[in-house]
């Protein structure tokens, strides 16, 4: 199997370092070789996060280069935006449907971009999740990412991990259940984003 490359972004705060970590830990028991990157960009404020993740027999490097992302998992929609360009040219889209606006928009010194979606929708392969609101649904925010992650295994056909072992292993026990509902919520997500 070649290499292929995931591209998970967001904000800070919306658990995209964790949906990495849970992705990573996955497959590696799965037996690929993983390597991961992660940019913080004052992730604690609300600035932009992504993980990089490379899977495969062998992987040399952790960085994903322009148009080399296999898909590109937006937590927020702007986000999805912003990194396009590291997608490959037959890549896919997942994107919440959800805004954050930055610093800069709080302050009224800029207007958060109209027609985001429909640009998405033009330029790439592109799913729409409504993972926030399904998160919202299951009672706890705090869930958006493991929507995400579900459909993003659903969308790689990674469905033969036993994800429910690995998210068991990686969040508080008393987090287990809700995080379990909203990784196979989101798998459903996706599977009705396609059809």
């Amino acid at each position: 199997m070649d290499t292929r490359s995931i591209l998970l972004v967001g904000v800070g705060g919306q658990g995209t370092i964790l949906a990495g970590k849970i992705l990573s830990a996955g497959l590696v028991e799965a037996g690929y070789d993983v390597k991961v990157s992660e940019i913080h960009g004052m992730s604690q404020r609300g600035g932009s996060v992504s993980t990089q993740i490379r899977f495969g027999k062998k992987v040399h490097s952790p960085v994903v280069g322009r148009g080399q992302a296999d898909i590109l998992v937006a937590f927020e929609t702007m986000e999805a935006l912003r990194y396009l360009e590291f997608l490959k040219p037959e890549g896919k889209v997942v994107v919440n449907n959800y805004q954050i606006p930055s610093a800069p928009i709080l302050m009224g010194k800029a207007h958060y971009p109209q027609g985001i979606m429909e640009t998405l929708k033009e330029k790439a392969n592109t799913s729409v999740i409504e993972a926030a609101e399904i998160a919202q649904e299951l009672g706890n925010m705090k869930v958006m990412n493991m929507v995400l992650l579900g459909a993003l295994v659903k969308a790689m056909n990674l469905t033969d991990i036993d994800w429910e072992k690995v998210i068991t292993a990686s969040v508080r026990e008393e987090f287990v259940d809700i995080n379990i509902k909203a990784f196979n919520r989101g798998m459903e997500e996706f599977v009705l984003a396609e059809a």
